[in-house]
């Protein structure tokens, strides 16, 4: 039996209109083998856990550069909790200080890479510690 490809949903929450790096990443994942979903610009909390659901996916990688980032990612989170979907895995991108990385942290974002990280560290991140969900 083959081995499950993961599966990413890529996503860019809020009123940010900056896409680039996070087509940057979902060109990465794909092309590391890994299936990948981009939901585009523009989408509300609401309509990312939707389309996590929906689309069965391993894990939500979230872009933002707007600084709304602490309402905005912990808004997935717990919506992804809500929808019985808490073992989805959240990491994130984008401009965030870095005195928010470990609050992000404690509300359950996985990991964050700020910029200047490789594509090729990110890879090797999720394929670390991203499991395929049963």
């Amino acid at each position: 039996m083959a081995e499950k490809k993961l599966r990413i949903l890529v996503a860019k929450p809020g009123l940010d209109g900056h896409d680039r790096g996070a087509k940057v990443i979902a060109r990465a994942l794909r092309d590391a083998g890994m299936e990948v979903i981009y939901t585009g610009l523009h989408q509300t909390p609401e309509m990312i856990v939707s389309a996590a659901v929906q689309e069965d996916v391993d894990a939500v990688g979230l872009s933002i550069m707007s600084g709304a980032h602490m309402t905005l990612f912990p808004a997935v989170i717990d919506l992804l909790k809500k929808e019985n979907a808490g073992d989805i895995l959240v990491f994130g991108g984008g401009i965030i200080p870095n005195d928010d990385i470990p609050k992000l942290k404690e509300m359950g974002v996985a990991e964050i890479f700020t910029p200047g990280s490789s594509t090729q560290a990110i890879v090797e991140w999720i394929q670390k510690n991203v499991a395929a969900r049963a």
